[in-house]
């Protein structure tokens, strides 16, 4: 395929794994960072970097102005950059709908708009729907994000297809995991420690998708010319229980014994508050917040892919069980378990 194309949020998990595999499919490739960006893992001589400045647009003119003189612009762009955890939830609004709005108005003032812009939402945006009947959460459904995280990528999926013939293509993927996943990671920490802990006493859904078939997905979308403007869930077309996640974790660290914890909803509730009046108290966000819980509590994450297999032929190739297996042989290789 070929072409130039810039994966911002290049240092993150989903994104550093997207500019490897544009690398690996003969891109010319550009990592898009900030200034306070970890660049490990993006070392590699033939990745170009670019810091990118979305909060400030006045700052991210320029930066795009320095590089359409010298390489006029790029094939696609893959815009993973955003904000998962805030301290304020204002931030969310700022780092995923503001950021993407500037990025794009910037874009497109300086005759910089791509081949296809992909945009990378989330299911979140659907919010706690279908959770009577149980059934897959699908394009034709009304979203009802009830998080600041999903209100925000939502208002970013909604100016992006508001622009008329602008050639977006947006993803929308359930939980993600693999190597260097930082949040899943901490279950796998969790069962090691002998604890396995769930949230609730009714029946939940869950939905997975590795990170490497998320990347299929994107590629196929990037490489299929006549798809455009299009929204597409993403997940490896299974679902699960939270049971049977953790009981992969457990098999691949070598069957621990473990305690396996249900937690009462509104036990949770009060927890995740404490936990993020104290982090706030104290000026730092918290993993376990107001938010979170809601997620958490969210007994329904089926999403319908058949849209997704039906126009981009996309074939997952890790089932839970695969890729539970190929994420610990990696935290395990790289000292992390």
């Amino acid at each position: 395929m070929g072409g130039r194309v810039l994966v911002t949020g290049a240092s993150g998990f989903i994104g550093n794994y997207l500019v490897k595999e544009a690398l690996r499919k003969g891109y010319e490739v550009w990592a898009g960072v900030r200034a306070t960006s970890n660049l490990e893992g993006l070392q590699a001589t033939n990745i170009h970097l670019i810091e990118l400045d979305f909060a400030h647009p006045s700052t991210l003119k320029m930066q795009l102005t320095d590089f359409k003189e010298t390489h006029s612009k790029w094939d696609y762009i893959i815009h993973t950059a955003g904000v998962t955890k805030c301290q304020d939830k204002n931030d969310f609004d700022r780092g995923n709908y503001k950021a993407t709005k500037n990025f794009i108005e910037t874009l497109s003032g300086l005759d910089m708009t791509p081949e296809k812009f992909v945009y990378l939402s989330s299911l979140s945006v659907f919010g706690p729907i279908h959770e009577k009947k149980m059934l897959p959460i699908s394009e034709n459904d009304t979203p009802k994000p009830n998080t600041a995280y999903g209100i925000s990528k939502l208002r970013a999926e909604q100016y992006i297809k508001e622009l008329p013939d602008f050639p977006y293509l947006i993803y929308r993927p359930t939980g993600v995991y693999g190597p260097r996943e930082k949040d899943y990671f901490l279950m796998a920490k969790s069962i090691q420690k002998h604890l396995d802990f769930a949230a609730g006493l009714r029946k939940q859904i869950l939905t997975f998708v590795y990170v490497a078939d998320l990347a299929q997905a994107i590629f196929l979308g990037i490489e299929k010319k006549e798809i455009c403007r299009k929204s597409y869930f993403v997940s490896d077309g299974n679902v699960y229980s939270s049971r049977d996640f953790s009981d992969l974790l457990q098999k691949e660290l070598g069957n621990p014994f473990v305690i396996h914890i249900k937690c009462p909803l509104f036990i949770l509730k009060i927890i995740s508050l404490c936990a993020e009046f104290i982090a706030s108290s104290s000026g730092k966000s918290s993993t376990l917040n107001g938010d979170k819980y809601k997620i958490m509590k969210q007994r329904n994450w089926q999403c319908d892919i058949t849209p997704l297999i039906n126009d981009l032929g996309y074939a997952p190739q890790y089932n839970l069980a695969k890729g539970v297996k190929h994420a610990i042989e990696w935290y395990k290789k790289e000292g992390w378990l």
